[in-house]
């Protein structure tokens, strides 16, 4: 069986530099850029396919020169893409540095699909979230649409809601229709009561990625458990959160228990930030 997946898939420019830049005019200089990928569900739908799995990824892509080059790659990486057409494909200035620290400027996002794309893709996205072993949300308002399609199949719905704070309003129906809730630390300081809040609120699984120190996960027990960070020189920290889940909910659906899934999670989140890419597939295809 599959895992259907919907949420952004963007072309991103990544400009590398040795500091972030000052709010105040000056002039800097780039040590390095390049053009790739990005998006949550872009990075768990090439993790999945490169464990072997079957992903269906659910995107808004412009039917411009950006949404061709991103549908291209993600079809020859092997992904199943069902693309509904945008006014725009999402894209993203990112600056980075060594060290991982990020600036992420849109510079273009997909809206929504408008009434002729729902209806083409209709009967796609209904056998596709029918046939799915697991379904991913991710946050977009597109995925939004979909929680109560995604609720009637039954099917365990797993979701990432990033450096959500917990206060901001548009990621809590997705909490609150997740089996399995991942996030960052980045908004919510210690993450533990958020945690067991979510344990709390009827998911069997909630985890929340700590960088270099690795990640921490509630079981429905509300057990909590540790992993370390798995050592790799880092080339680029862009898409590791989204290889951390996708590595638990592969170990996952092959049945491991959440130590073995975690660390798993682990080991593939290294894997992805010892490349430029979200994934190491594609460096083949972008390169």
């Amino acid at each position: 069986m599959s895992v259907f997946i919907a949420g952004p898939a963007s072309w991103n420019r990544i400009v590398l530099l040795d500091r972030l830049p000052e709010p105040v005019p000056h002039m800097q200089f780039a040590l390095d850029e390049r053009e790739t990928i990005g998006g949550t569900s872009a990075g768990k739908a090439l993790g999945l396919a490169g464990f072997g799995r079957d992903p269906v990824l659910y995107a808004l892509l412009g039917g411009d020169v950006e949404g061709r080059r991103v549908a291209d790659a993600l079809r020859t990486a092997g992904v199943t893409l069902i693309a509904g057409l945008a006014p725009a494909t999402e894209r993203h200035l990112n600056l980075m540095t060594a060290a991982g620290e990020r600036v992420s400027l849109y510079l273009s996002a997909p809206g929504e699909a408008d009434d002729e794309s729902c209806a083409a893709t209709a009967a796609s996205l209904t056998d596709a979230l029918q046939a799915a072993e697991a379904i991913v949300l991710d946050l977009s308002p597109e995925a939004r649409r979909l929680i109560p399609r995604a609720r009637a199949t039954g099917r365990p719905i797993w979701t990432d809601v990033h450096d959500y704070d917990g206060i901001a309003t548009f990621q809590r129906p997705f909490i609150a229709a997740a089996d399995a809730v991942f996030m960052n630390a980045d908004g919510i300081g210690d993450p533990i009561r958020f945690l067991h809040a979510v344990i709390d609120q009827g998911a069997s699984l909630a985890v929340c990625t700590l960088g270099a120190d690795g990640a921490v996960g509630v079981d429905a027990a509300g057990r909590e458990h540790r992993v370390p960070a798995a050592p790799v020189e880092v080339v680029d920290t862009n898409g590791a959160g989204d290889a951390f889940m996708a590595g638990v909910l592969d170990a996952t659906l092959a049945g491991a228990d959440l130590p073995e899934a975690l660390a798993a999670g682990a080991r593939h989140a290294a894997s992805v930030l010892s490349t430029p890419h979200l994934h190491p597939r594609l460096n083949d295809v972008l390169d």
